[in-house]
């Protein structure tokens, strides 16, 4: 690497972005430090957080230095790996208990993590790396075939853990970079035109507590001590943090854990009960400025692959964001999904840093001739 090649590195580097991430992961582990304080676990618990935050900054760095032109010469590689490791998690995979029947999580080496977490990576530059390889071809209905098989035998791997949350980031995922792709119009009617026609047989094979999530939704009031009661009582927590919250380690529906997996897909009620519409606000104000950077970085991009890893990685941070805090305000029926920055979990932490740090890769070689 050349004086010159280090200068419009240096120059390019979206350091705005950097201070934003930065920032999102000082308060995610100032929320995160109250809604552990009153579990049993709290100390492996925020560990494992800070570890992963470390972690991921020291890859952030190196994937920023790194030409993210380099990983798309090796897409077909690292698509064959990515689905050798879910394959791997359905036969040798775990759940969060011993009699569960769920298999998302893996153990190698006495490190447990959750693969579909680190696939979203593979899965984005894989399919930002198909997508502008068959460009010119996409609307061909053999080409888009061969895309959708592409993407959607992933996605097929995460549904059979089963996990549909995850599932539908990645469904997500794949519909917007389409879109960014060049799909037709009448490839997209086509497809809402099949989900409406699927979706009975969908909902007849969904699974008892999937179908009890979506009438909770509807009607939330109908079982408040049953399936209801993590919304309900995230509700109330919301509500009572009004304009200034409680105060830091104050919430009363927190320290008394009252929201069940409060440190995992239910911490915005945390946030938002201690530090109030404020606080809230606050978080509001970091994400939308992240996004306004990705969207700047997409624009930019001298390539379309980079154009399209850029959405792929807004997409899923933006699906990410609107289910987790849209379910605990009522407006989404609930999943686990997780929220960026802020939720515990070593393993999407780490994930969700290696991505910012693709997303500075493709800033700070915008300029750079790549051969």
């Amino acid at each position: 690497m050349d004086m010159n090649t280090r200068r419009d590195i240096i120059k390019d580097f979206d350091y705005k972005l950097l201070i934003n991430i930065v920032l999102l992961c000082i308060f995610g582990l100032v929320v995160l430090s109250s809604a552990t304080l009153s579990l049993d676990n709290k100390s492996g618990i925020m560990s494992s957080q800070k570890v992963a935050t470390m972690l991921g900054f020291g890859v952030l760095f190196v994937l920023s230095i790194i030409d993210y032109r380099h990983w798309k010469y090796l897409y077909k590689f690292i698509y064959i790996l990515s689905v050798v490791l879910l394959i791997a998690t359905l036969i040798f995979g775990h759940g969060p208990s011993p009699s569960s029947s769920i298999k998302s999580w893996l153990n190698i080496g006495g490190f447990n993590f959750q693969p579909s977490e680190f696939v979203k990576i593979s899965f984005i530059i894989c399919l930002a790396s198909y997508l502008e390889e068959v460009r010119e071809d996409l609307n061909k209905p053999q080409t888009l075939i061969k895309v959708l098989v592409f993407a959607f035998f992933p996605i097929f791997l995460i549904l059979r853990q089963p996990d549909t949350g995850t599932a539908l980031v990645y469904v997500f995922i794949t519909i917007l970079m389409l879109f960014i792709g060049g799909i037709h119009w009448k490839y997209i009617l086509a497809a809402v035109i099949v989900m409406l026609i699927a979706a009975p047989i969908l909902w007849i094979n969904l699974d008892g507590y999937q179908k009890d999530r979506f009438f909770d939704f509807l009607d939330p009031e109908k079982n408040p001590t049953g399936t209801s009661y993590q919304y309900l009582q995230g509700r109330i927590a919301i509500g009572s943090g009004q304009l200034t919250g409680k105060g830091l380690y104050k919430g009363t529906q927190n320290q008394f854990n009252f929201i069940p997996e409060k440190q995992n897909d239910f911490i915005f009620p945390v946030l938002a009960e201690e530090l109030g519409f404020l606080g809230g606000l606050a978080s509001f104000v970091l994400y939308l400025f992240m996004f306004s950077r990705f969207l700047k970085i997409a624009k930019e991009s001298i390539d379309l692959y980079g154009t399209l890893l850029v959405v792929g990685i807004g997409a899923m941070f933006l699906f990410h964001i609107w289910e987790n805090i849209g379910m605990t305000l009522g407006l989404m029926p609930i999943t686990g999904i997780p929220l960026p920055f802020f939720s515990a979990g070593g393993t999407f932490q780490l994930t969700n840093l290696t991505l910012i740090g693709l997303i500075l890769s493709v800033s700070a070689h915008r300029k750079i001739k790549y051969f």
